[in-house]
């Protein structure tokens, strides 16, 4: 008879035992009804957010947080304060240097337009051995507009207005030099449709060449109004986040003192200090840029404006003046009834341009360099208004010759009113460039370190808050 080892193990009874050979496994029992189901588990959030209600019911916890809001709000305020301060520094250094010389030399290109039509009528006027003098300046006025040309090219959008108005230039500005050329050709051997191609070349300019270049120094105009309400706009995002992290910290140190009885808190007294002067540096330096810059708009950008339109009305009438007598009354209009030589017609509207022009730039003028040059092309306009007079009397009264000298004569001619009208319209135009530069770069340089700074100082302050909280959790430890 065969025994089992004394040794060997009892055998197992319940679920998790093996089930004997040949016997299936028993599935384990039910959980009774009624009893409550395993918990769910929670997300990581969850738990995260019950450890920060949790901690939130003590005094540390509550410091900690404090302390991560504060040093928030501090560094919120540097960012938006670098932002809006960048932003604004970078729209009047573009005033400066990008959209008011583009818009100054928009108009060099309308002028040096105007003023070669000018001398091509002067130069044809002489005859056909022209002078020099004549032929040089319309020879420098063209390069200067094409150079001009060049240069707004390149500063132009792609695919912009601009860009279709400077490339239009450009093609005309060829068809213009050929008929001119045409016209000398034809003036030399002493054919009289040599005229006729100056009249057209004179036709091409002032109802193509001209509005396009007056598009232009429109458009460029629009663009330097563009830069200044970028530049100009106060920065209230940054001025409101500034208010705010200082009165959050002057609630941290009433909440302090209350509780601790201390009346300082360094870390906070230091954050609040460096932050309140980022603040006083954000809102006066802002200030002054923006009084600088208004600066430079109203006794610089307008003078400039109503200064070169003035000159382009010189130009202009200069030129109508010198082609009626190249027409000899082949061009007239017919205004009220009454028939007129075109030119001048023209003559008389651009004269009236430049006496408002000049009214209104010794009005702007906000001291005696820009009003004395301005005065003094006053009192040339005045002479050149009564020489042409006469001028026109002679032109009028059939007596060609006496005409033609008293506007292009050697001495007392009208030629020489224009020449001073335009040489003192070009140093009014000088000094107020002198002003608005002056005025743009301190309008610049008030804003050109608070970027920077604003951002030193509230990483200090944002320093300074936590170690002013850290202080008084230390003592709880």
């Amino acid at each position: 008879m065969t025994h089992p080892p004394k040794s060997a193990a009892p055998p197992v009874v319940g679920p998790g035992a093996s089930a004997a050979p040949g016997i299936p496994a028993q599935a384990p029992r039910p959980a009774p009804l009624g009893s409550p189901a395993p918990p769910a588990r929670r997300t990581a959030f969850a738990e995260g957010a019950d450890r920060l209600r949790a901690a939130a019911t003590t005094e540390p916890g509550r410091l900690r947080i404090i302390g991560a809001v504060l040093a928030l709000l501090v560094v919120a305020f540097g960012a938006v304060t670098a932002w809006q301060a960048s932003e604004r520094a970078a729209a009047a250094d573009d005033v400066l240097h990008r959209s008011q010389p583009l818009s100054s030399g928009a108009a060099d290109i309308y002028r040096s337009l105007a003023d070669a039509n000018t001398a091509a009528s002067s130069g044809f006027l002489a005859g056909g051995q022209e002078p020099a003098a004549a032929r040089d300046r319309y020879e420098k006025d063209i390069r200067t507009a094409a150079a001009g040309l060049v240069t707004a090219a390149a500063n132009a959008e792609p695919g912009s207005a601009s860009e279709a108005t400077i490339a239009k230039l450009n093609k005309l500005l060829p068809e213009y030099k050929g008929l001119v050329e045409r016209a000398r050709t034809y003036n030399r051997q002493g054919y009289p449709v040599g005229g006729a191609y100056l009249r057209y070349a004179n036709e091409k300019m002032q109802q193509e060449m001209l509005p396009a270049a007056e598009d232009l120094y429109t458009k460029e105009n629009a663009r330097l109004d563009a830069d200044y309400a970028d530049a100009t706009p106060y920065p209230w995002i940054a001025i409101a986040l500034g208010v705010l992290a200082l009165a959050a910290l002057g609630w941290a140190q009433r909440r302090s003192y209350r509780r601790t009885h201390r009346v300082l808190n360094h870390g906070l007294v230091a954050a609040s200090a460096v932050t309140a002067a980022a603040l006083l540096w954000l809102v006066i330096g802002h200030a002054v840029a923006r009084s600088e810059l208004n600066g430079s708009y109203d006794h610089g950008v307008r003078s400039l404006t109503v200064l070169h339109d003035a000159r382009i009305a010189s130009l202009k009438a200069r030129g109508n003046e010198n082609l009626s007598l190249v027409a000899r009354g082949a061009e007239t209009i017919t205004v009220g009834g009454k028939t007129y030589d075109a030119y001048y017609h023209d003559f008389d509207k651009d004269m009236a341009v430049l006496g408002d022009g000049l009214t209104r730039a010794q009005k702007l003028a906000d001291d005696q360099g820009g009003r004395t040059p301005v005065k003094a092309a006053v009192g040339n306009m005045a002479v050149w208004k009564q020489r042409h007079a006469a001028a026109r009397a002679e032109d009028e009264n059939g007596n060609y010759q006496q005409a033609l000298d008293k506007v292009i004569g050697a001495k007392g001619a009208t030629g020489e009113c224009f020449d001073s009208v335009d040489s003192n319209l070009a140093r009014a135009i000088d000094h107020e460039q002198g002003e608005f530069q002056r005025a743009a770069g301190d309008g610049r340089d008030a804003m050109a370190g608070v970027p920077v700074g604003a951002a030193v100082l509230v990483v200090l302050g944002a320093a300074g808050a936590v170690s002013g909280i850290g202080r008084r959790l230390s003592e709880y430890r």
